[in-house]
């Protein structure tokens, strides 16, 4: 129902990708769930050759040059399989985002290309050992020596950290700033400098994407590959939030989409009290609860992504805003879809015989990644607020409150 929304050219984009999908293996997916596979290098490489990556960069590097509603119409596709997968083929959007806007010509040459091309596997090193969402408060360390930067810290739970060959890492290069903002600044690290991965995590769901804890340890950075000016960390954060966000929430989209898929199936097949599942409102309406916020939240990822290419993909406040609903709707709207699924199969999808299960592992960390759901309502409040505040009251529509019956008790209206 929301081809009406695509052009032609996504249109065709969505049902290559869908294709693609279907031709994945149950058995590849088995074995990522089993940590049989630490990083599925054939799997990037089969959509790099396909020219699936970096739909959204210039074609003079390999990119389509479409715009994000192109963007999560294809990752919606590939949330399908899940979020690890979903997650790496999103991973040359994100590292590549801040190559395009912030690069300079040889960056994008040497790494945004072979990135897209998948001569060269990316990850990005956000998240450290202290912590998650204080972004700020990083205590990675990169100091300038001569033509050079050496980096020191620690950074965890980054996918794709077994089998990437460049790092996008954050670091402080400005301990004395009184504006921790203008503290940090952007690298690409090569695995090659001295990275090491450290440890592997167990982890309950989203496997086989290669996470791992990274450890710096004196690596030598030339100064080639610092992305931008010095201490221009904290902007390039800023812009980060959009391909960041808005890949998860259309990944949440897809897993969403495949977990009710299986449990409609189920409920027009299995019978009780003599005649299907499907005929008991209370599983019926299950389904049409599940239907209605996946519309709900796909129709918010769209006018986001539509919102982004019209600004030209540039952060304002209302696409931080948007992007951070976008994030949190997607992601919660996605749990509450795959538990109604599990509901609606009853014990049977709450073993492996059905996806169900991993599928429930899985989303449970997209509330968690990219910005957790309770600081999107930190930046969804805080931008609305801002945005409220500052309409002049000529600008509103209408000023409401003159609309109630006591209006002119203004006695009444104490407020300290």
């Amino acid at each position: 129902m929301f081809d009406v929304l695509l052009t032609e050219r996504e249109i065709e984009l969505k049902y290559k990708l869908r294709e693609f999908v279907k031709d994945i293996p149950p058995s590849f997916l088995r074995k990522m769930d089993q940590d049989e596979i630490q990083y599925p290098t054939d799997y990037i490489k089969s959509l790099a050759d396909a020219n699936y990556l970096g739909l959204r960069f210039d074609p003079e590097f390999g990119g389509k040059g479409m715009g994000w509603v192109a963007e999560v119409t294809a990752i919606e596709e590939i949330g399908v399989l899940g979020p690890a997968l979903g997650c790496l083929y999103s991973l040359p959007s994100i590292v590549g985002e801040a190559i395009q806007r912030f690069g300079n010509h040889n960056q994008k040459k040497k790494y945004l290309e072979k990135i897209i091309k998948g001569k060269i596997y990316c990850a990005e090193a956000l998240t450290e050992p202290r912590g998650g969402s204080d972004f700020f408060g990083a205590t990675c360390t990169a100091e300038k020596q001569g033509d050079r930067f050496i980096l020191n810290g620690q950074k965890r739970f980054v996918v794709g950290s077994e089998g990437a060959d460049v790092f996008l890492v954050y670091a402080k290069t400005d301990s004395e700033s009184k504006d921790p903002r203008l503290s940090i600044s952007t690298f690409l690290v090569e695995r090659k400098f001295g990275v090491e991965t450290k440890h592997v995590y167990g982890l309950m769901g989203s496997r086989g994407g290669g996470t791992g804890r990274l450890v710096f340890e004196n690596v030598e950075i030339p100064e080639e590959n610092l992305i931008g000016n010095i201490n221009q960390g904290g902007e390039i954060f800023n812009q980060m939030m959009i391909p960041e966000r808005m890949t998860s929430a259309a990944g949440a989209i897809g897993s969403a989409r495949a977990g009710i898929e299986v449990a409609t199936r189920y409920s027009t097949r299995r019978k009780a009290f003599g005649r299907p599942i499907q005929k008991f409102q209370a599983v019926s309406f299950k389904i049409a609860d599940a239907m209605t916020k996946l519309d709900a939240a796909r129709g918010l990822l769209y006018a986001t992504a539509k919102q982004i290419d019209a600004h030209n993909g540039i952060t304002t406040g209302i696409i931080r805003r948007m992007v951070s609903e976008s994030k949190k709707f997607c992601t919660d709207s996605a749990w509450e879809i795959i538990n109604h699924a599990m509901q609606i199969m009853g014990g049977i999808g709450y073993t492996n015989v059905y996806p169900v299960e991993r599928l429930l592992r899985d989303i449970r960390l997209m509330s968690i990644w990219t910005g957790t759901n309770e600081i999107m309502s930190l930046l969804i409040q805080h931008e609305y607020f801002k945005e409220f505040l500052q309409t002049p009251d000529e600008k509103r529509v209408r000023d409401v409150e003159n609309d109630a019956v006591g209006a002119e008790f203004t006695e009444e209206k104490v407020f300290e």
